[in-house]
């Protein structure tokens, strides 16, 4: 790949105010590259003459001296889940192959707002059900680019191979199941499943009139993948924040809570890296204990095992029970659990949670592996069929589920390796979003792959 295509968002937006590039050029030469595609079917459709047009519009906004936004001209992808006007929204399900949508999900519009360019949708698994690979009958298999055998992950592993490949700048994906941890690692870029709530859903959501909003428990959460810490701060911070009415007359803004610290040095970090559960291959254990050991010569305090409070496969345990009851919710199998039972388990929710933020109360983040292996060969057999060198499947369910129960804001961020890339999973206190991407933006210059 060029130069340009190793650029963040944040860099293109710069660039763009600064008269360097144009933003079409930028756009125009995204396009060409997903139309070339023939190897990753990472992103499965585009609205080439809308982007074009936004994109000179872009160009004349700067050329005029207008006020832009911090996305301004930068072209970028979303999850085939967001309803984006004049594209279709399937979810992978044949059922909605020729569902075009006629509004835009909120993020799409926050984005948009902050200048970004959808340029088109990315691929997902059939109604975004496996964590672990991403395939679908409307648009195929998505390949992982560092090894076209081998999976991207799921379920938002059309964006993050996207990033992977060169032909998107910034996704915005969804979260339940590590579904976009889970991919992030696999492709070896960054993706962050922010605190619970942060991204609103509204436009989130398989075709049909826009759904009626809940204040049941929704373990989804929204975020943002990127190349970059830095470009997840900057999705967040456009895309946070509850949806109300606005007027000019009571403008509204949201902002991230400041990280605790700004410096490396000053993180004390919890550190965890494999369970009888999630058993660590050995370049995975490898590569995560290089990293550990660089943080530790830099000056970082590692205080290593699990929150005294907390119990790891019980809140793992958990997390299955919440997702049979997300399922029930959502239509399948009403009778899934008594009421007895569901209040037990949100006790044990929010004493998960609780249990966690003591522990944030002295420790500023706390590091483990976003999966127990790098990106495996594809496997097509039935889900209950599957294992990974011997281990269950839904192993890769282990590490993400402490975040996943809790709500609790993670972000995976690949580190240096020799091999197939690596996630370590950097998990934080509630609403501490921008202490978990400044501590990766932080590391990165001591853990990271070499850019480029």
């Amino acid at each position: 790949m060029t130069e340009m295509e190793f650029w963040t968002a944040g860099e293109i937006a710069s660039r763009i105010r600064d008269g360097a590039v144009s933003s079409r050029e930028v756009t125009a030469r995204l396009l060409e590259r997903i139309a070339a595609d023939s190897t990753v079917n990472a992103v499965v459709e585009t609205r080439a003459e809308f982007a074009l047009e936004a994109a000179a519009a872009a160009d004349e906004a700067v050329a005029a001296g207008r006020e832009v936004g911090p996305l301004h001209g930068v072209p970028m992808t979303v999850k085939d889940s967001f309803n984006v006007t004049g594209l279709h929204t399937t979810w992978g399900n044949p059922a909605f192959a020729e569902y075009v949508a006629d509004w835009d999900a909120t993020v799409v519009e926050r984005l948009a707002a902050a200048g970004a360019i959808i340029v088109g949708k990315s691929n997902v698994p059939r109604m975004l059900a496996d964590f672990g690979q991403t395939s679908n009958e409307v648009y195929g298999r998505t390949n992982n680019p560092h090894d076209p055998s081998r999976t991207p992950g799921g379920s938002s592993g059309g964006g993050a191979a996207a990033l992977a490949a060169g032909m998107t700048y910034l996704e915005y994906g969804s979260d339940l199941v590590g579904s976009i941890r889970l991919p992030a690692s696999y492709c070896g870029v960054y993706g962050l499943r922010p605190t619970a709530g942060v991204a609103p859903m509204h436009g989130f959501q398989p075709p049909g009139p826009p759904a009626i909003p809940t204040e049941f428990p929704d373990l989804s959460s929204l975020g943002p993948l990127a190349r970059t810490a830095a470009d997840l701060r900057i999705a967040l911070q456009v895309t946070g924040g509850p949806t109300v009415p606005y007027s000019p007359e009571l403008p509204y803004s949201w902002k991230l809570l400041p990280p605790r610290h700004k410096v490396l040095a000053d993180y004390r970090v919890g550190v965890v890296l494999d369970h009888e559960q999630a058993p660590v291959t050995s370049g995975v254990g490898a590569a995560l204990s290089d990293a550990v050991d660089a943080l530790s010569k830099n000056g970082v305090e590692i205080v290593e095992g699990w929150p005294t409070e907390v119990d790891p496969i019980g809140q793992a345990e958990a997390l299955g029970f919440q997702l049979g009851l997300f399922f029930a919710v959502n239509g399948e199998n009403p009778d899934f659990a008594s009421l007895a039972d569901v209040l037990e388990q949100e006790h044990q929710r929010i004493a998960a949670r609780v249990a966690w933020q003591r522990y944030f109360a002295d420790v500023d983040v706390f590091l483990c592996p976003t999966s127990f292996t790098t990106a495996f060969p594809h496997d097509e057999r039935p889900f209950e069929e599957r294992a990974i060198d011997g281990t269950p499947y839904d192993a890769q369910a282990f590490w993400i589920s402490q975040a996943s129960l809790t709500g609790l804001p993670a972000l995976s961020m690949p580190v240096a390796t020799s091999g197939l890339p690596v996630g370590v999973q950097v998990i934080g206190p509630w609403h501490g979003d921008d202490t978990v991407i400044t501590f990766a933006e932080l590391a990165a210059d001591v853990i990271g792959p070499v850019a480029g």
